[in-house]
């Protein structure tokens, strides 16, 4: 069973690039923050609100090893990968593949969106020190970097390609 998690800061592309990659592989596709939203009934605004990040950074840990289970593609929420114990549980069950894409690229694809609580809660330079701090993160915890900066189909098939010959 293939199991593949998508890792990096928001708006490098997980989404867009995990369903075309599951395409290519014939596999599922799976978004962790959908998966955490659909389990625990409500938004991920309303959870930081309601139960604070830590919380919601325990779900994404449950949410890890329950997907890890079904394998297929996973995109996973900007932060999950920076935490030991999700990174652990990805690469024992699978591939972690960090999308690389720069933070000017990142942020002029999210800047709107108000269903970041990150994004909303802090200012652009700030999102940039977070963005650079996590930067080594993913590094680390990833066995594969992709280049995010082209089409779609185009890193799917890079990265197909790569999985081809680790696995």
């Amino acid at each position: 069973m293939l199991t593949v998690f998508l890792c990096g800061f928001m708006g490098c592309g997980k989404t867009t690039i995990g369903k075309e990659l599951a395409t290519m592989l014939g596999v599922s596709y799976a978004d962790m923050d959908e998966h955490i939203v659909k389990k625990a009934g409500k938004s991920i605004p309303q959870i930081f609100t309601e139960n604070g990040e830590e919380y919601f950074r325990r779900l994404e840990t449950d949410a890890v090893r329950e997907l890890a289970l079904k394998g297929g593609v996973i995109s996973c929420g900007g932060g999950a990968m920076l935490k030991k114990e999700n990174a652990e549980i990805a690469n024992k069950n699978g591939i972690v593949v960090y999308i690389d894409v720069s933070f000017e690229t990142c942020y002029s694809r999210i800047r709107h969106d108000k269903n970041r609580p990150i994004l909303v809660n802090n200012t652009k330079e700030q999102l940039e020190d977070i963005y650079n701090s996590r930067i080594p993160l993913y590094l680390q915890n990833s066995r594969i970097t992709a280049d995010g900066d082209d089409t779609p189909y185009n890193i799917a098939r890079k990265i197909a390609a790569e999985l081809s010959a680790e696995i």
